[in-house]
């Protein structure tokens, strides 16, 4: 991971990751055929069991901003800031040059997400939490600040910090109205 986060995928050998690891490089082709292989497991080991815990809904007890909300606590913590996020700006930098690399990572991982995102949002405009009912059709714009955040934290962040924290509940604010203080 480090390697493939300090140079980029396509900067990336299989040499020097070999030389980090302490092991010749053809062990490495013991276990992978090639860079795009072992960065995939790298994706599968690191990001996706993330994503299948926050992707776990309990049962929908709370409101669904309430659940929401746990989400992106959870991401924050578990991406934001850390080296996931990092791997997920690698991913958004060199997905346009790799579009297999991409294809993965929508498949293992934002596929799961989005539709995590529409059953929330659904059941909000079922339970009448959410008014616009079109937002089933762009569950992107539910999860919108959290890729705002990822890029920002690498990018711009010692420019201007961001509080991620905040900008989410503008955001909620926003599609659910303003919470209710009691």
């Amino acid at each position: 991971m480090e390697e493939f986060i300090a140079r980029g995928f396509a900067a990336t050998r299989l040499d020097d990751i070999a030389k980090r690891a302490g092991v010749a490089k053809g062990t490495i082709y013991l276990h992978f055929k090639d860079k795009e292989s072992m960065f995939e497991e790298l994706v599968r080991i690191v990001i996706v069991p993330v994503v299948a815990r926050l992707t776990e809904l309990p049962p929908p007890a709370g409101s669904v901003r309430d659940l929401v909300e746990a989400f992106a606590r959870n991401f924050l913590k578990e991406v934001i800031g850390t080296r996931r996020g990092d791997l997920v700006r690698l991913i958004v930098a060199e997905g346009p040059r790799f579009p297999s690399v991409a294809d993965f990572y929508y498949r293992e991982v934002v596929s799961r997400g989005i539709a995590t995102m529409r059953t929330l949002i659904e059941l909000g405009i079922a339970r009448g939490e959410i008014q616009e009912k079109d937002l089933a059709r762009y569950p992107q714009i539910l999860v919108a600040p959290a890729m705002i955040a990822v890029i920002w934290q690498s990018l711009f962040a010692r420019h201007a910090p961001l509080d991620a924290q905040d900008m989410l509940r503008v955001h909620l604010d926003l599609i659910f109205g303003e919470r209710r203080t009691t």
